[in-house]
């Protein structure tokens, strides 16, 4: 018997939480599957990699399955993020389900969203953009959405989609079930949870501003000039599959190029890819046909791939909060992981903010001056450095 049988799931839902191997809920799905089974909208909060996707996948497919009629609306910042939950909410659904689907994501061609919506869906996964798109050219319905789901909302405003939420709220039925879960709660997040959501139920799983114990973190204080060097040192000395986060879309393709020539194996992702090679990207990655992946914040958020042992922020982000959700695509499920930034004299105020985000109350250091000179230090928090002692790279 395992903990999710006590909560009077549909017995397809059952049968499939038995097939994917989900015996006991994780804090998040333990405190907010009881309380949407019971209709209650929710506003969440946790960090990454604690299963959160399951936490409102699970309610929704219990009122798909337990009602002949209404549909279900899960709204995401990323096609990659949106692609996950679909593959969840599919699975969950059972192979031989009656209900129908659509996937509405830009960098798609609209004959095939066209085609998966004259089926008629119970259930839409979408970025907002092309969501508003279908609602506009009235290919789209949701006069009947009884069940919402905005996942990672404090990413979609990042990402400039507050006009498109508030258009989309409009075609939805004010009697309706509403679950928000985002990373961090600012001002505008809660205030939107006060338009969008009825008396909602609170859940919240450990700080939003810290990283999962199991990472160990580190920096290496580095010139520009050495920037590079460093981190071909860097990845010589580890082992397993790394992400390395650059700023710019010109930047990873450029970086992963080098990499190659090195005789790495690495492939870059970012935001102007063609959806098909994205996803090609992401599945070889995810099959370890290449061992590095350069990406862009696009990967940030919503990429859960077990075997990624390292994070490397080659470039630090515009935002602190990204540092979490960078570093949290390692030690996914309870598994070790390790990140590592490269702080250049110029990062100085970027690292500075994100040191004050997961240690507020930690007094500020005296700044070094002088460039640096690859020199290491552990990251002054709860998490300590480890050294790595790896097998260098064969030479081709």
């Amino acid at each position: 018997m395992n903990s999710f049988d006590g909560l009077g799931l549909h017995p397809s839902l059952a049968k499939s939480l038995a097939h994917m191997n989900y015996q006991t809920p994780t804090p998040i799905q333990a405190q907010a599957i009881p309380l949407a089974l019971k209709g209650h909208d929710i506003l969440g909060s946790a960090q990454t990699g604690t299963g959160k996707t399951a936490a409102f996948a699970i309610p929704l497919v219990q009122a798909l399955l337990s009602n002949p009629r209404g549909s279900a609306l899960v709204m995401t910042p990323t096609r990659e993020l949106g692609k996950q939950v679909m593959d969840i909410i599919t699975q969950l659904l059972g192979p031989k389900t009656p209900v129908k689907t659509a996937f509405l994501i830009g960098g798609e061609a609209m004959g095939k969203q066209y085609a998966q919506l004259r089926m008629r869906p119970r259930l839409i996964v979408g970025t907002p953009g092309r969501i508003n798109d279908h609602l506009e050219r009235g290919t789209l319905m949701l006069h009947d959405t009884g069940f919402l789901v905005l996942d990672e909302t404090d990413r979609m405003l990042d990402m400039g989609f507050s006009v498109q939420l508030d258009k989309i709220l409009k075609f939805l039925p004010e009697k309706r079930q509403t679950l928000l879960f985002s990373a961090t709660l600012p001002k505008n997040i809660v205030k939107l949870s006060e338009n969008y959501l009825s008396s909602p139920a609170r859940v919240a799983i450990g700080s939003t501003t810290s990283v999962a114990e199991k990472i160990s973190q580190e920096i290496v204080k580095v010139d520009e000039d050495s920037k590079y060097g460093e981190l071909v040192r860097q990845l010589d000395a580890r082992t397993g599959s790394i992400i390395v986060f650059v700023k710019t879309k010109y930047g990873t393709e450029k970086l992963a190029k080098k990499l190659n020539r090195e005789k790495f194996t690495a492939e870059a992702i970012h935001g102007d890819l063609k959806q098909s090679r994205r996803d090609r990207v992401i599945r070889e990655f995810r099959s370890q046909k290449y061992r590095i992946l350069v990406a862009t914040d696009v990967a940030s958020r919503g990429l859960d791939i077990p075997h990624i042992e390292h994070v490397i922020n080659y470039d630090l982000p515009q935002a602190p909060e990204d540092y979490i959700h960078r570093i949290g695509r390692t030690a996914r499920a309870g598994a070790e992981g390790a990140s590592l930034c490269l702080v250049t004299p110029a990062d100085g105020r970027k690292w500075h903010a994100i040191e004050q985000l997961m240690n507020p109350d930690a007094k500020p250091e005296r700044q070094e001056r002088g460039p640096g000179n690859g020199k290491k230090r552990p990251f002054k928090g709860r998490n300590r450095r480890r050294n790595f002692n790896g097998p260098k790279r064969k030479a081709a």
